[in-house]
């Protein structure tokens, strides 16, 4: 497979305020803080980027620096001089269609995942290094941030090249990827990112011609596929485990530390301080993917693993869903029906990156990517990975010498132990080469 610029570059004419008023009714205003970039407060230039990359919709401004302005070609001039100098990566999925409910990022009131982090005047409490000088630190500061036993919890003990290093040596140990000759992909018609939003099926085939199904037969696909048929696709309606069921996502997290991907995953958290011994980093990782919450205003309906593996159906649209095996498997049974993709990666081995459009039994994914050839074991890890080390932030990694970026949200209305986050979704956003 071979990756291709599909970024296109953009002038600004008038057309950017009748896009702007165009949008005024396509979406709402939203009402979360941006992930990234510079606050914008009352007063700044209207016309101009400076200090507004990545802020929300600003109806009042003539042109527009969110991340959706190039799609709406309402961007102001120096949008990209701006806010896409930085070395970020490319992006080609919708972050607002995957990011959890907007009501769920107001200001932080614990220090989980913020230990050390630059001061915010927007924030209610802080968990900076003079946070105790200035009597404003949240209560949680002391146990979730004070260096005890030798024990850190630093946010920023994890570097993006030590990232980079442990993500290309959980690549190498991927043993138990799909080989080319196990899979036999039929891609077909690439759209443009403008286009995702069409539900226009325009591939007449389906996604995968042929998979050796001898993958699913070792232990930790087996394992994986077996838990896939233990959700109700639809939130609003709780889910409940019976014992079987629950031995299941046991049986998973034991095939998968006996990996070679894990146990490299592992050695690299114990060594950053994060876990003390495996028994706490497995416990953690049954409560953070597995753990209840409920993405509507019912009981417990959903979890960080069913969300990204096996996917849900939420206000009409398919979320989550960010698992070949699944693809291919409801695929088989007609109920995935394979309608284009807006970005192919540069790998020419499995993994292999694909962002997709497709129908799941009637309910449309205008951007749904996932790793293709990859092992259960994989992508777990990596998603572990990025949600330990940067938590509600792009976090980028390397793969085979390639860039790729991965995005994880953590669901913040209930915590688990002493003020854990469940993980609210994980997938790629991005990679360049």
């Amino acid at each position: 497979m071979h990756s291709k610029d599909w970024k296109k570059q953009k002038d600004v004419t008038q057309g950017q305020v009748d896009a702007t008023k165009t949008r005024l009714g396509q979406r709402e205003e939203p009402e979360s803080k941006s992930i990234k970039g510079t606050e914008w407060e009352q007063g700044g230039n209207l016309e101009s980027c400076a200090s507004r990359c990545n802020e929300k919709f600003n109806r009042d401004a003539t042109c527009q620096c969110d991340r959706r302005c190039s799609r709406h070609g309402d961007c102001c001039e120096d949008y990209e001089h701006l806010c896409t100098a930085e070395e970020e990566p490319e992006e080609f999925l919708e972050l607002e269609e995957e990011a959890p409910d907007n009501s769920l990022y107001s200001a932080p009131s614990s220090c989980q995942g913020r230990c050390r982090e630059a001061f915010d005047k927007h924030h209610p409490c802080h968990c900076n290094d003079r946070c105790q000088e200035f009597g404003n630190c949240c209560k949680d500061f002391e146990s979730l941030c004070g260096d005890h036993e030798g024990f850190s919890h630093s946010s920023d003990a994890i570097t993006k090249e030590e990232l980079q290093s442990i993500s290309e040596k959980i690549y190498k140990a991927d043993t138990n990827k799909a080989q080319k000759e196990d899979i036999v992909l039929n891609s077909q018609n690439r759209i443009s990112p403008s286009e995702t939003g069409d539900q226009v099926d325009r591939c007449p085939e389906p996604l995968f011609t042929y998979v050796n199904e001898q993958l699913f037969s070792k232990p930790t696909y087996a394992a994986f596929i077996n838990l896939l048929n233990n959700y109700q696709r639809a939130t609003g309606h709780g889910e409940h485990f019976n014992a079987q069921q629950l031995a299941e996502q046991g049986v998973f997290l034991r095939e998968i530390m006996k990996t070679a991907v894990m146990k490299e995953l592992y050695s690299f958290l114990h060594h950053q301080n994060r876990y003390v011994s495996e028994q706490e980093f497995v416990d953690d990782l049954k409560n953070m993917w597995f753990g209840l919450y409920s993405r509507g205003n019912e009981e417990a309906d959903s979890s960080g693993f069913e969300h990204v593996f096996s996917g849900e159906i939420k206000k009409g649209k398919v979320t989550g869903f960010h698992n070949w095996i699944r693809f291919y498997l409801q695929e088989k049974e007609g109920l995935v029906d394979y309608y284009s993709h807006n970005y192919d990666g540069p790998w020419d081995s499995y993994p292999d990156v694909l962002a997709m459009q497709f129908n799941w039994d009637g309910y449309y994914k205008e951007v749904g990517s996932a790793f293709i050839g990859s092992s259960p074991e994989f992508e777990f890890a990596l998603y572990s990975l990025c949600f330990i080390a940067r938590p509600g932030k792009v976090c980028q990694l390397s793969l085979g010498g390639y860039p790729l970026a991965i995005q994880t949200y953590p669901w913040d209305k209930i915590t688990y132990g002493n003020g854990k986050k469940y993980i609210a979704t994980a997938y790629v956003v991005s990679s360049t080469h």
